[in-house]
């Protein structure tokens, strides 16, 4: 199995350099662990490694953690940190006695959790960092930069492209990110994704919130994987799962904070007044979503009831790992008002508004570009706005409107 370097490889090196404590947080599964040892193997200062998975040292982090750290003495990886926040006092202690950059290492994947901890003891001492699924970039090796609509970059982008189909794109999109499938190291996708769920996120459910309906859950879960891209219907997901309101709510808390699911919210200002309040649901990864909504292959997603919200909800998630990878914050948003006039995602940024549709054409409509005008009263200037799609290559619209292919997200 060969190991796919990570974008935030570089991020974590830099950080290290002048922080004492690196906190990397994402779901189970996603390559955090491996990026890491992967990283530590390459450093002459021999970083010790240690799982809290296992429970004799997870004992000795909780009810002793000045003897564990006596045992794990800096440099050290400490992985799964999440399941003994008593370290972090201990922790903070050792980072204002010694001041060295890169002593700690942590990984987590119960991120709620650990930012209480990490607020409450280690505040201005900890880099946090977030790790998704992999991203398209990524997996084919383009540079790691986050998506933007500025021209010039595309266009100098777009001279290294390699067009990609409609059935290329939904095999990607079907295919998932999770770096076990694309490594090769699990060929089988449906056994993948299914122990995947047994055995991480129902097991770091009930670590969260107690005993839980195994056979609920997982009702919930495919319930809100149907509704990817939509708006969050926490009344619907409770009647599908059999379950009330509040533990609707519950769940999507816990799913979020295991860093399954996001949710994009809407953009509004005072001048915006009869936007909506609801936000939408996205999955990190697409290769999920396909599984828990049963699309057997690629060409089935394509054809199927589902194939604009997943090509969607792919756009979207890999916009938002572009920026996670680069380790900075994402401002995104989508708008939707009372009178339905929507735009997919809006990206905020150095004062202005950047719109983006996504469609799954060739030759988007330029009635599109009319719909961005919706955000004219906001006391923000409207930038650049553009339709991702599946044209074969980036042109301009016009001077304020780019078509911009899917595939160079």
């Amino acid at each position: 199995m060969n190991y796919i370097s990570r974008h935030m490889e570089d991020r974590i090196l830099e950080l290290s350099k002048s922080y004492s404590a690196i906190l990397l947080t994402g779901p189970r599964q996603a390559g955090k662990t491996t990026m890491l040892q992967t990283l530590a193997e390459r450093e002459s200062v021999g970083r010790k490694y240690v799982s809290l998975d296992d429970l004799s040292i997870r004992d000795m982090a909780k009810n002793d953690p000045a003897l564990f750290l006596q045992i794990h003495n800096p440099p050290v990886l400490i992985d799964e940190v999440q399941y003994a926040p008593e370290l972090f006092t201990y922790i903070k202690i050792h980072i204002d006695k010694y001041h060295n950059p890169g002593d700690f290492w942590m990984t987590g994947s119960q991120i709620f959790r650990l930012m209480r901890g990490v607020q409450e003891s280690l505040a201005g001492r900890v880099a946090l960092l977030h790790m998704s699924p992999m991203s398209q970039r990524e997996i084919t090796g383009a540079p790691c930069v986050p998506f933007t609509t500025d021209f010039d970059r595309l266009l100098e982008e777009s001279k290294r492209f390699k067009p990609v189909t409609t059935p290329e794109l939904f095999n990607r999109l079907w295919l998932g990110s999770m770096p076990g499938l694309i490594s090769g190291k699990y060929v089988d996708q449906n056994m993948y994704y299914s122990s995947y769920i047994s055995t991480y996120i129902e097991r770091d459910v009930r670590d969260i919130s107690g005993a839980i309906d195994a056979l609920k859950f997982n009702r919930f879960i495919i319930s809100v994987a149907a509704r990817t891209s939509q708006l969050l219907n926490y009344k619907a997901l409770a009647e599908d799962a059999d379950i009330d309101i509040q533990t609707s709510k519950s769940w999507i808390n816990i799913l979020e904070t295991l860093g399954i699911i996001f949710l994009l919210h809407p953009y509004s200002n005072n001048v915006l007044k009869r936007t909506i309040k609801t936000p939408k649901v996205y999955f990190y990864d697409t290769g999920l979503v396909c599984y828990l909504t049963k699309w057997s292959s690629p060409e089935v997603a394509e054809s199927g009831a589902m194939n604009g919200a997943l090509l969607e909800n792919f756009a979207v998630s890999e916009i938002m790992k572009s920026y996670q990878n680069a380790g900075r914050e994402p401002y995104l948003y989508f708008y939707r008002d009372r009178d339905t006039k929507e735009i997919d995602v809006i990206m905020e940024g150095d004062g202005k508004l950047f719109p983006i549709e996504i469609k799954k054409t060739v030759s988007p409509d330029k009635r599109i570009f009319r719909s961005f005008g919706v955000i004219d009263k906001s006391p923000l200037q409207l930038g650049t706005g553009a339709v991702l799609c599946m044209a074969e290559q980036f042109i301009p619209y016009d001077r304020n409107n780019l078509i911009i292919p899917i595939g160079m997200i």
